[in-house]
């Protein structure tokens, strides 16, 4: 198979979607893969590296595109490369399609068939998107902390606190992978964690794993009762395929304490506040209710060479399989990956996504022809 790598256009987005070795990996395989020149570049990987590992160069999307019929990505697809997408393509990528009714439509009606990586389930995990959950959930400790220095717009509160001083007071909303990373960093660094979560199973796993951290039940209520005491309060909530609830409304957040920070690792599946919208690396917060805010889509970006990696270790033998066996019967080998088919044949093919728009849902299964 032709297997394309193009160069991430998404504003400060750093990341490849394939290291050389993944590449070396398939051409021995018997496969073509088209690299962009420059597209290792934001992870430290030069296209000596691609070439040496059995790539062909070429200079531009246009050329990946045209050569290539399995496209993998980091990011969602921007507009000029939806333009180049019909259905002789697979696009295999993270997509976050409910959070964004113009590309749903798009994409759909370019004819491509679109696999989401976090829509990929096996077992309950999500397992192509838990490394990017888990270097999300550690950096949004890591930037609160900074952004809570009052020269950077904060209210000058040091998390960790120093003998005779309390430490800060941080509220994860969540306690999956994402929540799970963002509690150990806070506690790393001193901070009084609190965890809320809905699942009771869960909570007692946190229980003894967290030592140290509390868990509370996730209810407008209690999080209510938290908000005014909080310094960071950090939304790591995720329904997997579907739009992030909204579980922060404007009157709550006038409960924090002005200058507070408010991280939203959501941001990506439209955030879990009603005052959330994308940020980027550029410029990354901005202020509503006294709060700032720290909403950037594509927190791993920062860290490219590490998420880079972490991503490649996840999603190669999927690219493998597909680039193998073609998606119908990859998707019969390992039903996992029909989860994963968001769009094909100009039809929505993922319920959570329908119903966030509003749109017609036709399933996986039927578009593929598998009983």
């Amino acid at each position: 198979m032709n297997i394309g790598i193009p160069t991430e256009i998404k504003n400060q987005e750093h990341r490849v979607a394939m290291i050389p070795a993944s590449v070396g990996d398939l051409v021995r395989r018997g496969h073509t893969v088209f690299v962009q020149k420059g597209a290792g570049e934001g992870s430290s990987y030069t296209d000596d590296q691609y070439e040496a590992n059995g790539a062909t160069l070429v200079d531009t999307a246009k050329d990946v595109f045209e050569n290539a019929s399995l496209i993998v990505k980091v990011k969602e697809p921007q507009p000029s490369e939806v333009a180049m997408l019909n259905e002789s393509h697979t696009l295999f990528t993270y997509l976050h399609l409910a959070a964004d009714k113009t590309l749903t439509e798009t994409l759909t009606a370019s004819g491509c068939t679109g696999i989401a990586y976090e829509t990929v389930e096996v077992n309950g995990r999500l397992p192509l998107l838990e490394p990017m959950s888990e270097i999300a959930g550690r950096m949004s400790s890591i930037v609160g902390a900074y952004h809570l220095a009052k020269h950077n717009g904060g209210r000058g509160v040091l998390l960790g606190g120093v003998p005779g001083v309390l430490p800060g007071r941080v509220v994860v909303i969540g306690g999956g992978t994402a929540g799970v990373n963002a509690a150990r960093v806070a506690q790393g660094i001193g901070a009084d964690v609190t965890i809320l979560e809905v699942d009771f199973d869960r909570m007692r796993f946190l229980d003894i794993t967290m030592e140290g951290a509390r868990t509370v039940y996730s209810s407008e209520a209690n999080l209510a009762e938290l908000l005014p005491r909080v310094d960071l309060v950090i939304g790591a909530v995720l329904v997997p395929g579907a739009a992030a609830p909204k579980l922060i409304n404007r009157k709550m957040l006038k409960l924090m304490p002005e200058g507070s920070v408010f991280v939203d690792i959501a941001v990506d599946q439209g955030g879990c506040s009603e005052t959330t919208r994308a940020t980027t690396h550029e410029n990354p917060t901005y202020f509503e209710e006294g709060v700032l805010h720290y909403c950037v889509a594509n927190m791993p970006g920062a860290y490219a060479r590490t998420a880079t990696q972490a991503l490649n270790n996840v999603t190669h033998r999927w690219t493998t399989l597909i680039a193998e066996q073609g998606v119908k019967k990859a998707a019969e080998m390992h039903p996992a990956l029909i989860g994963g088919i968001n769009c094909m044949q100009g039809k929505v093919t993922c319920q959570p996504v329908a119903s966030a728009h509003g749109m017609e849902y036709t399933s996986a299964k039927a578009v593929l022809g598998i009983d």
